[in-house]
This record gives structure tokens, C-alpha cells and sequence, in this order.
């Protein structure tokens, strides 16, 4: 089996879960995984930091590569310089990336890697694309959202699909919108590898609930996730009498705002606002909780709703990106209007109503996960890739 480098800007984050999950199914059949971050802290793990390293450290990956591989590095450094937003920050910046790159050829080269791969179309792959030029390396990427396609990563995505030996698309939504920014002779490279979660890993879900419904919300608290729109909602199914418990997992530069505008539609006593916590109290919660609300503005195909499926919970969600594409509406859940909350309030009404059908919908979206959002399928899915990848 070949081995494979996994670069992300930040192997340790919450929202990276499903990447390290992916890196130990693709261990579990036998490639060998070397995970590589942008960011490095105590918590990532195995995953070796690119940034906060000596200046000896880059200065000799540097001159090595300069000395041992020039029209390489000089290619590199080319390809960095134009590949870039405009602007003097652009330039600044290409600058760092292209030390960051180098840095990694080096090490690329001294593991004896066969393939390099990205998570998220972001600097971080500016950073895999140009070290994948330098080392003479097959180079491949994973798009999941669409934030990928906005300013300022959408503005240098097309050169990074053109460049991709392949390419791994999250979600048909996410095929489509790279799409439509190559040509027909790149689309053939494009592929559908779902994030898939480990089905046995997850909690024991609780069985019977007592009291008012128990929803959950689990994100960055951020404006993209439509929170100040769901209070608004919320608070129209308060005036009507309706009661509800609702939990809210995450952090971000928002909860100040998010916790005055709660208070300020009177809903204080009705959420608990949790903060970020680690991946197995997160899933703890959710298998605690009855229902996944994701009032979402922008999403691609959240590993919260695959998760929240799994454990056999409906949910209540925008209709946006991929999410149709694992929602079965009427059956595992209720799909909304994107911003429109009364549309939301209306379908939270309605599922509310629907309390007793609440299992029976869990069944039919825990079967959809099964069928079709494995980890194991997406780990198989990948592996055949990295190992029929041409040479660049």
C-alpha cells in the first residue's frame, strides 16, 4: 500500500473530526496515513505542525531544496507567486505559504510519501498544491462547503481543480460548483466521497423522553448558521404556547450577540448555551437530545446531520447545499425556505406536532446513513483513488 500525507490547517479542531476519523479507516486498510497541519498545538495529535517551527528549521529546508531540487523550487516559488489574491497581503502571504510548502516538500521527500492530499480548498491548500509541485507528487483535494467557492479561496479554485490529479466532492451541490468553473475535460477527474461516519462508534441513543422536547443545535456561533434567525422562529412557537428545551453546542465571535438576542426574544429560559466542547461529549449530547435543528444560511453537507441520522434523531434543516441530498423529507425530517423563519417556525411546528413519528423518522435516517454515508464506503472509495492516481 502506498503512504499517503493528509494536510488541513488545523488537524485538532471540532469541526475536523471527520477527517481524523477518515485517516484511521484508511489505516484500517492498510495505507499508511501521515497527517500533516498548518496549525499545530498539543492536541493534534500525530499530525505534525508546519507553522511555529525554528527559523533554522525553514532556513535548512530552504537551502536544501534550492541546492538538491533548483527547478523545482524555482517552479514552486513561481507557481506560489502566481497563484494569489492581488494586493500587497496577497503577496505577503504567497510569501508564507511558499516557506510553509517548501517545509513540507522537504519532509515529503524524507517520509518517502507517495501522494498528497487536501481537506477544504483553503490556504492550506495553496500550501499542499505548491509542496506537491516541489516534491514531484501527486497532489489530490477534498471540497466539502461553499465557502470554498467564496472570497477569497474561490477566486484561485479553478487553478487548484486544474491541478488535482483528483478531486473529492462531499456532496453532488459541491461537484457541481467545481464544475461549472473548469472545463468538460476536467469534470471526468471529479468524484462523490461522502464523509461518512463509523456507525458502532457512536453513543447508545436515549430511548424515552419525559417533558418538553428536547432539541439541540450543534455549530459555530457564527452569522453564516442562522441562529439569530432560528430565535426569531423559536420565539414565534413561544408566543403560541409551544414549549421546547433547546441546547446549543459551539463557540464563536458571535455568542455575545446570540446570547442578548435569546434574551431579548424572551428565550433565556428555554436554551443552554454549552460552548465548544470535545467530539465525544458533543456526541454525548446529541444522542441525549430528541431533534437536530441547523437553521443554516450556508452549509455543504454537515457531519452534524450524518451524525445526528445515525443516532436515529430527525431533524429540522435549511434546504441548502447537499443537505437534500440526505434528508428524506416527510421521512427523516422537514426541509425549510433558507432564511425564511417563518417557513422554519412552521416546520418546527409541525414536527413538534409530530412527536409521536419522531422514532420511526430516526429509522428511516439512520437506514439512509447506512446505505449510503459509511466511513468504511468512503475510506474504500478513497484508498482505490489515492492508489490509481497518475503521477503529475
Amino acid at each position: 500500500m502506498i503512504k499517503v500525507a493528509y494536510l488541513v490547517s488545523d488537524f485538532s479542531a471540532p469541526s475536523h473530526t471527520f477527517v481524523r476519523r477518515e485517516v484511521a479507516a484508511l489505516r484500517k486498510l492498510g495505507l499508511e496515513i501521515l497527517p500533516f497541519t498548518i496549525r499545530g498545538n498539543a492536541q493534534a495529535r500525530d499530525a505534525e505542525p508546519l507553522l511555529r517551527r525554528s527559523p533554522l528549521t525553514y532556513l535548512a529546508a530552504l537551502l536544501a531544496e534550492l541546492f538538491l531540487h533548483p527547478s523545482r523550487f524555482i517552479g514552486g516559488w513561481r507557481l506560489g507567486f502566481r497563484h494569489r489574491v492581488p494586493g500587497i497581503r496577497g503577496l505577503l502571504w504567497s510569501s508564507f505559504h511558499f516557506i510553509e510548502a517548501v517545509l513540507l516538500a522537504r519532509r515529503l521527500r524524507q517520509t518517502g510519501t507517495a501522494h498528497l492530499h487536501n481537506h477544504f480548498a483553503n490556504s492550506g491548500a495553496t500550501v499542499g498544491m505548491i509542496a506537491a509541485h516541489i516534491a514531484s507528487l501527486p497532489w489530490s483535494l477534498t471540497l466539502h462547503g461553499i465557502s470554498e467557492t467564496d472570497h477569497p479561496a474561490g477566486m484561485l479554485l479553478s487553478e487548484k481543480l486544474r491541478r488535482a490529479v483528483f478531486v473529492s466532492c462531499a456532496s453532488y451541490f459541491m461537484r457541481a460548483q467545481a464544475m461549472r468553473l473548469v472545463e468538460p475535460s476536467c469534470w471526468e477527474k471529479m468524484h462523490i466521497v461522502r464523509c461518512g461516519v463509523d456507525m458502532s462508534q457512536m453513543p447508545p441513543p436515549k430511548a424515552s423522553f419525559d417533558g418538553p422536547p428536547a432539541l439541540i443545535c450543534i455549530g459555530r456561533l457564527a452569522p453564516e448558521k442562522g441562529y439569530a434567525g432560528l430565535f426569531e422562529a423559536l420565539a414565534a412557537l413561544v408566543a403560541k404556547g409551544t414549549d421546547f428545551r433547546l441546547t446549543i453546542v459551539g463557540d464563536g465571535p458571535a455568542r455575545h450577540d446570540l446570547e442578548a438576542c435569546a434574551a431579548r426574544y424572551g428565550l433565556s429560559g428555554h436554551i443552554r448555551f454549552k460552548g465548544a466542547l470535545p467530539e465525544a461529549e458533543t456526541l454525548a449530547l446529541l444522542s441525549q437530545a430528541e431533534l437536530l435543528v441547523l437553521p443554516s444560511l450556508m452549509e455543504g453537507l454537515p457531519v452534524v446531520l450524518i451524525e445526528a441520522l445515525a443516532l436515529g434523531r430527525p431533524v429540522v434543516a435549511s434546504r441548502v447545499a447537499g443537505i437534500p441530498e440526505l434528508v428524506d423529507e416527510e421521512k427523516s425530517g422537514l426541509l425549510f425556505t433558507p432564511s425564511d423563519w417563518a417557513d422554519l417556525a412552521a416546520k418546527l411546528a409541525i414536527m413538534i406536532e409530530r412527536r409521536a413519528e419522531w422514532r420511526e423518522m430516526g429509522e428511516v435516517g439512520r437506514n439512509r446513513v447506512e446505505e449510503v454515508f459509511r466511513l468504511d464506503a468512503a475510506a474504500e472509495e478513497l484508498s482505490r483513488l489515492f492508489c490509481a492516481a497518475p503521477a503529475p
